[in-house]
């Protein structure tokens, strides 16, 4: 009994290794870029390397509405986005709200964030950025959303048909 109890330590052991090994790991917060409040959603668009596949099963939630990130190795850079609970339309980064009519993909590095740790620029709310004081981890990597305005909205539905 107690070589059977052995064995199933090591093997949990090992292949906890093996996993650890498979991917990088990074913690999500997606905060609402005027409140500082956090966002829960169950989809994220993540994607690496500038590449355009992109990748939804590589976030899961954990129960305090942050995510779980887990990038292959040779991942070196990856962008990311959250869909509105239970839709289809995304929200807008605040990295590129700066940016005048067009989205633009900001690319942060995965060692930078494993290392230090990695707070997005808020360009959403100015007002509230000085109050928001962050505290960023290393593996953690917090970025500012908002939501469609009705103009952004409408455009993004007449480009799809």
């Amino acid at each position: 009994m107690h070589r059977v109890l052995a064995l199933l330590v090591c093997m949990a052991a090992f292949s906890s290794c093996i996993f650890a090994q498979s991917g990088k790991t990074i913690t999500l917060r997606m905060l609402d870029g005027k409140t500082g409040r956090l966002i829960a959603t169950s989809d994220f668009l993540v994607r690496i390397d500038h590449e355009q596949t992109v990748h939804a099963n590589w976030v899961t939630l954990n129960d305090n509405g942050t995510g779980k990130l887990i990038l292959p190795q040779k991942a070196a850079v990856f962008t990311i986005q959250g869909l509105y609970e239970s839709s289809m339309q995304i929200y807008v980064n605040c990295d590129s709200a700066a940016e005048k009519g067009y989205a633009v993909d900001r690319w942060y590095a995965v060692e930078e964030i494993l290392s230090f740790g990695v707070a997005a620029p808020n360009g959403c709310g100015r007002l509230y950025a000085a109050k928001l004081k962050l505290a960023v981890k290393p593996g953690e990597f917090v970025f500012f959303v908002r939501k469609q305005s009705l103009r952004e909205q409408m455009k993004e539905d007449y480009s799809v048909r």
